[in-house]
Order: structure tokens, then C-alpha cells, then sequence
């Protein structure tokens, strides 16, 4: 696990080589939390090219690891930020091919592979979490790719005459000149989701690699420039999750539920066996829930000492799990750590908020999953997470509830629904919170049910009476193109989040807060096996009746009490309304103040603080809604001091 960055100039000039060399080295120090253990660079002069890498050492600890690394031929310069998990069983078909290898790093296999097969098939066959950029001499070609799921970051835009890369946006504002605008329209979409959706970033002419594609530039492409760059286009696709979950759905898995367990439990032994490996310590994150109690299960099946797992807790009892993955771990006979999180904490967490981030960033559990990242790297620099299991196996609430609004649309006719959506425009336009009917209304009155659920996944529903200017970015939920056609509605609503909420929200909680303090953190349930194999089943093997996560709840059933297994949800959100109106009071009170937010000139000052007084004076749960604002704001403090 490591950070990268570097640069490809679109008018190459020998003469500048050095300076490339010492702008690439001051982008991956920017980002050395992410690799404390080596540092690299390298830098082709004549094509105006250069690769930088930041080092988390955790297989082959050796020099052989060093990067940025050539191919054997030396055609190929790569810096690699992730784990390549399959490895071994790959370096065994190359070292059977006639390759011979100097050291025992996934990354020089990679490479290898990417010689010997070419950079789609290598990518295809391997299994892994990972992004990163490839330098082909030959060609004078920069590649940048990302992995099928999305867990690895690696943000791209142009600054000056050159394209710069990095596996966090800080690094990119450290060269010159590199102060592009506020992206409104990526604002509006950060309220609505929490997060910017990929392929966009925060600011203008500044891109995220969509999952699972590669992305290739020339010095021509360089030159072109950012307005003649567009990302839904220029990205390839290696892995195609709608083309995938198509192919799952019209080839459904054919045994029974008893089959499909069996199944389930192969694939996911394998996926925990493959991600024990490692040159450094491991634990696991346990929050008591399904999914990391399995993962967690799986992995102290396979150790040999009690697994070292980490949990944090709250003194609110509606919020705190610890209770739960206590006694997980006493079952389980894992060397368990806990710790409880008050106000204090948080406060003490916020301003270094949007320096993790890098972009403004609104799920309030970034806080909790910051917090017990700490405590993990007092003992290890590998956990195991349990995420991926809510979007693959039904985990999420709205999910019912969604789908009780369509079977309602469904059975009223046509004409009933156009007199039912004309008698609840009144509604439309408002923002919904604390209020269950006017959420309702607005639910019912959507004209598809991609509509219904983009009201359930949105926080601000109507961003752009907040935000001033700007046109929010097409995403999946409204454009077809980029939706799953086949399957149920549970289907399709599971694909929705695994290609927007998953990616950029709850695997960039966990990468930045993970990386801040060089933890590493892998993700069975992400394994792509499991992900088709899941897409593959049918959605009653998800979602039974009332319970969710069926399948994966009779598989823990085999490891753990019968009350774990039928515990419901809790999630890890953080009480950010009592720290609101508490220790964070008057911090969101200088951010919110009517003259800077005028002076600024993003919201509309009337609008955010009526919701702030209504919210101070307790007449409506707006505290999800200024959170994003409040993120934001904290984050343009610190991007314009330099710190984010």
C-alpha cells in the first residue's frame, strides 16, 4: 500500500528534467503519510515524464521493492499503489512462461505480466485492490488505471503545460500555479451524496479514474488540455460492472440455498486466505454487525494465534456497538481492543478533517472510522474490513422501503398516478427532512423508481437552491446509459450503490482514514469472485421477508450465537447532532456566519441559516444537511490555507 504521483508534460523539453524530478518528489512528499517506509523517483527527460512513489512496505520488505520499478525488458516504468492478492499463482504461470524475477514483490509480477500479456489482460487476471500509473517508453505513453471496485484513489488534471497524477488531490496543488476553481456543479452533487461522484473531483479540470478502467494519455493529449478532455469517455473499461452483472443475472446461480451457501463459503475462505498475506502485522475492524463479525470469523479460522481485532464505542446506547463486537470477539477468541468516543474526540478530530479527505467529504462516520484506524496502527499495518457486504447482499434499510414505494406506484394505474403526482407537486420542491410524509410525498411523485431511490440516497434533495450557480454532473441515477436494465428492482438498486455509494463514500472513508496513519485495509467481501457471484443469486437469498442479508446471515450462523446473527443494523454513524449543539457549536457557528458566507459566494446565506436557527432551536433534525455544508466550508478553509 503505498501513494503515487508524477507528471507528463505536454511539450517535453530535456532541459527541464531536473525540475520534473524535483516537482515530482515534492507531490509524493505531500502524501508520505500514505508510504513512510521508502521514497522513489524517476524521470525519462526526453518524453517529459516523471513517476514518483511513496512506500508502505508490507510484502517483500527488500530493496527489491522499490519503486518506481522497471520491467525486465525495460520498457515499462510503473508506480503501483495496492496489493495484488493472487500473486503467487500468477508469478508461478509467468516463472512457467520463462520469466525470471529478482525479488518477491507483487509489483514486480505485475509487471511482468504487463509485459508478457499486455496491461488489460494483466489487470483482468489480476485480483486486487490498486491503482496506479504506467510509463511506456516505447510508446511515450502515460496509462493510469484503478481497480474493478474502486478502493485505491488516483485523481489526474492539468496544471500548467503538464498533466499531473496522484493518489490524493493535495498532491496535485503543490505545483505551481495550481489553484483551479470550486466546481459548483460538484459542490451540488457533494450536498446531494455526501461525496463528488467519479469521474469528477471538487475543482474544475481535476478527475478521479472511474473503477475498474484505464485511462492513457500522450504528450498530444497533454497539450489538448482539460476542456478538450472528457473522462466518461477517454476511460476503458477492464472490468465493466454492468456488463458483469448482466452476464450474472442472465446466467443466475442454478443450485439452492443450501448450494449457494456452500458456495458463498468457499469463495469468501479463499478471499480471507489470499488477504492474510503479508510481511507485517494484521488485524481486523470489528463493529459487532454481519459482515465484519464473518470476516472476522473467517479470519481467525485461518490464524494460527488469537486474530488482533479493533472496535470503538459510544456512550450513547442507540449508537454504540461496542457491547456487540466485544462479545463477537470473546466467542471468537480474538485479542480484542476497544475504545469509547466522546464530543472531546471529535472535536479534537475535526480540523484535521479536510486534510485527510482531500475533497469536502460528509459521512459523519469518517470520524468513528478515523478514530479506530489509530487505535488499529498502535499494533498492526494491515486490517481486514467487513465492507461490501450491505450493497452485494441487501444489509441497507432503504432498501425495504424503497421498494414498498414501488410495489404502491405499481398498483395504482396510470392515471391515478398522474393525478396523484399533480396532487403532490406542492411538495416537490421541498427539502424533506424530519418530516416522513412530505419524504413520501416526494417519493411517490418521482416518475421512475431510479427517481424514488436517487430521493432516498440524497441528503439535500434540491442542491440547487443552495448552491449558487453550477450544473450538478450526470451519475448513474440519471443517466441510463450507466444503469443495470435487467434484473428486479433489489437488483438494480443494490448496483446503483455498488457503482456510486460504495466507491465514493464508504471505500474513501476507509482508504483516507486508513492511510492517514499508514494502515493498510482489505476488503473480502469486494473480492470480484464474491461481487459476481452475488450479482448471480436471486434476490431472495438477500432479502427474505424482513430480514436482510440472508445468505450471509446463515453463514455466520456456523461461527457465531443465534442473537448475533439476527442482531439488526446499527451502522457507525457518529451523534453529530448533540456534538453540534456541544463541543462543535461554535466552531459551526464561525463557519456558518452570514458574512462569510456571502463573502464567499457558494450558498445562499438566507437559506443555510434559517436551517441552522431551526436547528439550534430543536424544530427540525437539520444536522445531516449542515454537515455537508460545514464540510465544505472546513474544507475551502484549509485548501485556501494550503492544508487540504
Amino acid at each position: 500500500m503505498c501513494g503515487i504521483a508524477g507528471l507528463l508534460d505536454g511539450s517535453p523539453d530535456e532541459t527541464r528534467a531536473d525540475e520534473q524530478r524535483a516537482l515530482a518528489i515534492r507531490m509524493a512528499d505531500t502524501i508520505a503519510h500514505r508510504g513512510p517506509d521508502d521514497a522513489g523517483v524517476w524521470v525519462d527527460g526526453a518524453a517529459g515524464a516523471a513517476l514518483a512513489h511513496r512506500r508502505l512496505a508490507i510484502i517483500d520488505l527488500t530493496a527489491a521493492g522499490h519503486q518506481p520499478m522497471a520491467s525486465a525488458s525495460g520498457r515499462y516504468r510503473i508506480a503501483f499503489n495496492g496489493e495484488i492478492y493472487n500473486f503467487r499463482a500468477l508469478r508461478a504461470r509467468l516463472e512457467r512462461e520463462g520469466v525470471q524475477f529478482r525479488g518477491h514483490s507483487d509489483t514486480e509480477v505485475l509487471l511482468a505480466a504487463i509485459e508478457a500479456h499486455g496491461l488489460a489482460a494483466a489487470l483482468r487476471d489480476a485480483n486486487g485492490m490498486f491503482a496506479l500509473a504506467l510509463w511506456d517508453r516505447a510508446t511515450r505513453t502515460l496509462t493510469l488505471a484503478r481497480d474493478r471496485v474502486g478502493k485505491k484513489p488516483l485523481y489526474y488534471g492539468w496544471c500548467g503545460g503538464a498533466l499531473a497524477f496522484a493518489s490524493e488531490l493535495k498532491a496535485l496543488m503543490v505545483l505551481p500555479g495550481a489553484r483551479p476553481a470550486v466546481e459548483r456543479g460538484a459542490l451540488q452533487s457533494m450536498l446531494r451524496f455526501n461525496y463528488v461522484p467519479s469521474p469528477w473531483s471538487i475543482l474544475e479540470g481535476v478527475f478521479k479514474v472511474a473503477p475498474g478502467t484505464i485511462v492513457q494519455f500522450t504528450a498530444a493529449d497533454v497539450a489538448a488540455g482539460a476542456a478538450a478532455h472528457r473522462p466518461l469517455v477517454a476511460a476503458q473499461a477492464f472490468w465493466d460492472p454492468c456488463a458483469q452483472a448482466t452476464a450474472a443475472l442472465a446466467n443466475p446461480f442454478a443450485g439452492g440455498s443450501d448450494d449457494a451457501l456452500a458456495r458463498l463459503d468457499e469463495l469468501l475462505r479463499d478471499a480471507v486466505r489470499i488477504r492474510l498475506e503479508s510481511d507485517v502485522p494484521l488485524g481486523a475492524f470489528l463493529s459487532g454487525g454481519i459482515d465484519s463479525s464473518l470476516v472476522t470469523a473467517l479470519m481467525q479460522a485461518e490464524a494460527r494465534v488469537p486474530a488482533r481485532t479493533f472496535s470503538i464505542g459510544f456512550r450513547d446506547p442507540r449508537r454504540d456497538e461496542a457491547p456487540a463486537a466485544r462479545r463477537v470477539a470473546q466467542h471468537l477468541g480474538t485479542a480484542h481492543t476497544e475504545i469509547y468516543v466522546t464530543g472531546d474526540d471529535a472535536l479534537a478530530m475535526v480540523p484535521a478533517l479536510a486534510g485527510v479527505f482531500d475533497e469536502p467529504f460528509a459521512d459523519s462516520s469518517q470520524l468513528p472510522t478515523m478514530l479506530v484506524s489509530r487505535l488499529a496502527r498502535r499494533d498492526v499495518t494491515v486490517v481486514l474490513s467487513g465492507d461490501g457486504g450491505d450493497e452485494l447482499f441487501g444489509g441497507y434499510r432503504r432498501y425495504g422501503r424503497a421498494l414498498r414505494i414501488a410495489r404502491l406506484l405499481g398498483a395504482v394505474p396510470g392515471a391515478g398516478k398522474a393525478a396523484m403526482r399533480q396532487l403532490l407537486r406542492p411538495w416537490a420542491g421541498l427539502e424533506p427532512r424530519g418530516s416522513a410524509l412530505r419524504q413520501a410525498a416526494q417519493e411517490l411523485a418521482a416518475s421512475t423508481p431510479e427517481d424514488t431511490y436517487l430521493l432516498r440516497m440524497s441528503r439535500w434533495r434540491h442542491p440547487e437552491r443552495v448552491v449558487r450557480g453550477g450544473i450538478e454532473p450526470p451519475t448513474p441515477f440519471t443517466d441510463p446509459a450507466r444503469r443495470l436494465q435487467d434484473g428486479t428492482l433489489a437488483d438494480r438498486y443494490m448496483y446503483l450503490d455498488f457503482v456510486t455509494y460504495l466507491p465514493d463514500d464508504i471505500l474513501v472513508k476507509v482508504d483516507r482514514s486508513t492511510m492517514a496513519v499508514g494502515l493498510e485495509a482489505r476488503a473480502p467481501l469486494l473480492d470480484y469472485r464474491v461481487v459476481e457471484f452475488a450479482w448471480s443469486l436471486p434476490p431472495d437469498l438477500k432479502l427474505r421477508d424482513d430480514t436482510t442479508k440472508w445468505l450471509l446471515r446463515r453463514l455466520l450462523a456456523r461461527h457465531v450465537p443465534e442473537d448475533v446473527v439476527g442482531r439488526a443494523k446499527q451502522g457507525f454513524g457518529a451523534p453529530v447532532a448533540d456534538w453540534l449543539r456541544g463541543p462543535l457549536r461554535d466552531w459551526a457557528e464561525a463557519l456558518l456566519a452570514r458574512e462569510r458566507l456571502a463573502r464567499e459566494g457558494y450558498f445562499d446565506a438566507v437559506i443555510v441559516r434559517d436551517l441552522w436557527a431551526r436547528f439550534i432551536d430543536g424544530r427540525r433534525k437539520w444536522h445531516t444537511h449542515l454537515w455537508n455544508v460545514l464540510m465544505f466550508q472546513a474544507w475551502l478553509e484549509a485548501f485556501r490555507a494550503g492544508r487540504a
